[in-house]
């Protein structure tokens, strides 16, 4: 990593009154552990839950958590946060990992207006970037970019559908904006998500890409929504516009799904209200000196995150090990990089940086994908790791 991860840039800024758990690599055992975070150290939670999923099934994980006694320190934060870039990791000593294991990793997409108009434009366009400035004014034309006001599957909005068929403007895409049924799709396998202070990665062959800042929800298998964490829903917008059918390829490669830093655990100073009120920062810095910026206001998302939960998990879909879900992105960068009209793409070396006070922030280096740390310990390799301790 080109930026140096303390304990000041990291951790919220109310970090004595959170309760942050998360996972980290503890040599001595083999493989992952579950952690509870403070400013001076990561302490071990295996007392309480061998895993970070098995600790979200509790009655309640803050009161056990609050409840454990004499937990072990494992190391200091700072240490562990310095040793885990790969590139200057001391193999004896623990890092940190993404703070979810056998959590299912799903999302949910197109759930802000601005995000939506920009699906629409990369279907249009068929994932060509010089399109993009052409397609999006003659988008906007067609349907106007205000449809914030619209509560998706309501009467008005299916009226604006009839009319957007007879014009020949509607789209997969505004069928899940403003339609009945939210997207909900598998982002990456269990296990695979990397966490802060690695490399992210894009696909090799992608030439129009993206970060996608979101808040991502720890949901336990009751469908109970117990913390949130930051995420970086990373995509390929090309892939994606060519065809909906690539939406795996776009979304599903090595160290594509950034996670973290910790999940912060609901209490009485943190809850979901606090979630739908923050405001997801971004900032990418790149090896060329650009630098971008951008915001996601949960505000103005246009589901409510319960709603989300609700179209993930119930009788038709269920999670026994619980799942993640981002909550979708409203930022979509139409902001030129290299030539006028085609936008924003990344630069292998950009440092994205996802922050909001109240979760910390998440930091990561863009890589091609095939040139990320390789994704090697799964659930097959945990399982074996529990069974020999």
């Amino acid at each position: 990593m080109q930026q140096k991860l303390t304990t000041s840039s990291v951790l919220p800024q109310d970090h004595e009154r959170a309760v942050l758990v998360g996972r980290a690599w503890l040599p001595s055992a083999g493989g992952p552990v579950p952690v509870l975070v403070s400013a001076n150290g990561l302490h071990d939670l295996r007392s309480v839950a061998r895993t970070v999923s098995e600790l979200l099934e509790l009655e309640s994980p803050v009161a056990a958590v609050r409840a454990a006694d004499h937990l072990p320190r494992l190391a200091t934060t700072v240490e562990a946060l310095a040793n885990t870039d790969p590139l200057h990791r001391d193999p004896a000593r623990p890092w940190l990992l993404a703070p979810c294991d056998l959590q299912a990793l799903k999302a949910s997409g197109v759930t802000f207006v601005s995000s939506m108009l920009e699906r629409v434009i990369e279907e249009q366009a068929r994932g060509d970037a010089s399109k993009a400035a052409d397609v999006r004014a003659a988008v906007v034309a067609v349907i106007g970019d205000d449809l914030a006001a619209i509560k998706p599957g309501s009467a008005e909005a299916m009226r604006l559908k009839d009319v957007l068929i007879a014009q020949g403007a509607w789209s997969q895409y505004l069928e899940v904006g403003i339609g009945p049924d939210a997207e909900i799709f598998t982002k990456a396998q269990p296990m695979s998500a990397v966490g802060c202070g690695v490399e992210v990665g894009i696909h090799p062959k992608s030439v129009w890409n993206n970060p996608e800042p979101e808040i991502v929800l720890a949901v336990n298998s009751r469908g109970q929504v117990v913390g949130a964490a930051l995420g970086n829903d990373v995509n390929l917008r090309d892939f994606e516009g060519r065809s909906a059918l690539l939406l795996g390829k776009a979304k599903d490669n090595n160290a594509s799904c950034a996670i973290g830093p910790f999940i912060r655990l609901f209490d009485a100073d943190f809850t979901l209200d606090d979630v739908r009120r923050c405001d997801v920062l971004l900032h990418i810095a790149g090896p060329d000196g650009f630098v971008l910026e951008g915001k996601s206001s949960m505000s103005k998302i246009s589901r409510d995150p319960l709603d989300l939960v609700a179209h993930a998990i119930g009788p038709n879909h269920r999670y026994p090990d619980g799942f993640m879900l981002f909550l979708g992105t409203m930022f979509a960068p139409t902001q030129d990089r290299a030539q006028p009209g085609q936008g924003f793409t990344h630069m292998v070396g950009d440092v994205v940086t996802v922050h909001t006070p109240r979760l910390g922030a998440l930091i990561n280096r863009v890589n091609h994908a095939d040139k990320t740390e390789p994704w090697t310990f799964g659930v097959r390799a945990l399982l074996d790791q529990l069974t020999a301790s």
